[in-house]
């Protein structure tokens, strides 16, 4: 019998103990051994609950437990989980978690730490909740050199981005409506900053590129720029705008790594991805593009990865060798300034002068909308990095006023 722990009984870890629960039998099939929750931390206390005895708010009565060897961390934040972590890999047990914050920032310390003790940091849950993209990251796909990935990586803001494009809901208001149905926290500052997105694509490109990005060395940017103007003009472009972050595999070994709001065509796979749901995308040079869609959060689909990831440990010998990858000083990512894209400006023009912007622009494709201001003008640039777009914004000057400027990608 494998004995394991919980970690905190917030959202995730009481799905955890409920799929221990209610699946014992295809649990024990699929590991080939009983598994069971014996322990579980938290500093509250649960009395009514069927399982109250397994409680404890003590740390060391899991750690000093030789016959736990599992423990799944689903706390959240950096502290006390990493220190709790850093603790339980040490003394020979094995950690699974759900944390993107903690893995984002110290996933490579953490990699090395569990490898020195021949244990296993299995994180599945940590990027698109029920999602599988991990393994099939570092296992089915091993055989491709993979130069990018991609995708929806926060439901929060893709619900607000669903309202403001399918209904014509603004903003402010979508976001309350997010807020009501408990799709965003009071707070939603992580998630329509970006924020959350940006920890993910963390862990996605250091998982494809095989050294650590850090959270401070992705530009990020969120959604709360974002006007039913804009929405707008997507459509009559051809497409929709939805939160991106990405990671892009330079020729030179580095990675350009971004979080913002992109224009993506009605043709991409991604485009059509609504609602709370995620979508991420795998660009590999033998597989071409791969898509993994499905609910990027939620109690019972993030439990799901957890225990998934619990089964296999127990079933493992030794440590991941394919889930790795080195830790960085942050050189390893590029300027995104520097890679070539298209752009949408909208902005407010003076002097009539849009035959100047289409000349000094190289040519642009101009944008319309029902009830357009005769002073707003609205196009979509040729490729040119994002210096050379500063260059040619500085050359036109006061011609026009930039209100709105959104990267266009190709998925």
């Amino acid at each position: 019998m494998v004995k394991v722990a919980v970690l905190g009984h917030g959202t995730v870890g009481s799905g955890v103990v409920e799929l221990f629960t209610q699946n014992a039998k295809s649990i024990t099939s699929r590991a080939g051994q009983e598994m069971e929750v014996k322990r579980i931390l938290d500093i509250r206390e649960f009395p009514d609950l069927p399982y109250a005895d397994k409680f404890t708010k003590n740390f060391d009565d899991i750690l000093n437990d030789p016959e736990i060897t599992i423990v799944a961390e689903v706390m959240g934040g950096l502290s006390p989980a990493f220190e709790f972590t850093k603790s339980l890999l040490e003394h020979g047990k094995s950690v699974v978690t759900s944390n993107k914050e903690l893995v984002a920032s110290r996933g490579a310390e953490l990699l090395q730490i569990a490898k020195a003790h021949n244990v296993n940091y299995f994180f599945e849950a940590s990027v698109g909740g029920g999602i599988p993209i991990i393994r099939p990251m570092h296992q089915c796909l091993a055989a491709n050199e993979i130069t990018e990935v991609a995708g929806i990586l926060n439901g929060t803001t893709n619900y607000i981005l669903t309202k403001m494009i399918h209904e014509s809901v603004p903003f402010d208001e979508a976001l309350a409506q997010a807020q009501k149905l408990g799709y965003a926290e009071r707070n939603p500052a992580a998630d329509v900053e970006g924020q959350d997105a940006c920890r993910k694509i963390c862990i996605l490109a250091s998982l494809a590129f095989g050294s650590h990005v850090y959270p401070q060395t992705v530009h990020t940017e969120g959604i709360t720029g974002l006007t039913l103007e804009d929405v707008e003009y997507a459509s009559m472009w051809g497409g929709v705008i939805k939160l991106i972050g990405r990671a892009k595999k330079q020729p030179d070994g580095k990675v350009i790594a971004t979080v913002y709001p992109a224009f993506l065509s009605s043709h991409s796979q991604l485009a059509g991805i609504d609602d709370v749901f995620n979508g991420i995308l795998i660009r590999g040079n033998a597989t071409g593009d791969v898509v993994f869609y499905g609910r990027g959060a939620g109690k019972m689909p993030t439990a799901s990865a957890v225990v998934a990831d619990m089964i296999d440990i127990s079933k493992a010998n030794c440590t991941s060798k394919s889930l790795s990858w080195a830790d960085s000083d942050g050189h390893n990512v590029a300027d995104y300034k520097t890679d070539p894209l298209r752009f949408y400006i909208r902005a407010s023009l003076l002097d009539h002068a849009q035959s100047t912007v289409n000349d000094v622009m190289g040519g642009v494709e101009f944008l319309s909308r029902s009830g357009q201001p005769e002073d707003e003008i609205a196009f979509v640039t040729g490729q040119m990095t994002e210096r050379e777009l500063d260059s040619k914004l500085e050359v036109l000057g006061n011609l026009i006023k930039v209100k709105s400027m959104i990267r266009v990608l190709d998925y």
